[in-house]
């Protein structure tokens, strides 16, 4: 991707990073919103989001869509691991 898109080592390396922090930020009021709601419809959403997400992914021309991306992609699938756990333990 970095080389077919011709982003740099600190672009790509800012686009994990900005995946991280939205991961972090999203991931444990979707927790909440498993308990709360239904593991298993917060489950398919997560992977509907994802998917869309990833096919819109190919898409990306610049730096700053990858960025859009990244963070999209780390709130879409925050939740998942907490909505696993809830959904096993019930």
């Amino acid at each position: 991707m970095k080389s077919e898109l011709g982003f740099s080592d600190s672009v790509y390396g800012f686009g994990a990073s900005i995946f991280f922090l939205t991961y972090i930020i999203f991931e444990i009021p979707g927790a909440i919103v498993v308990e709360r709601w239904s593991a298993r419809k917060w489950i398919a959403r997560i992977m509907v989001s994802w998917g869309v997400i990833t096919i819109v992914t190919a898409f990306i021309r610049t730096a700053h869509q990858f960025y859009a991306m990244r963070l999209l992609l780390g709130a879409a699938e925050a939740s998942f691991y907490p909505g696993v756990i809830v959904y096993l333990t019930h």
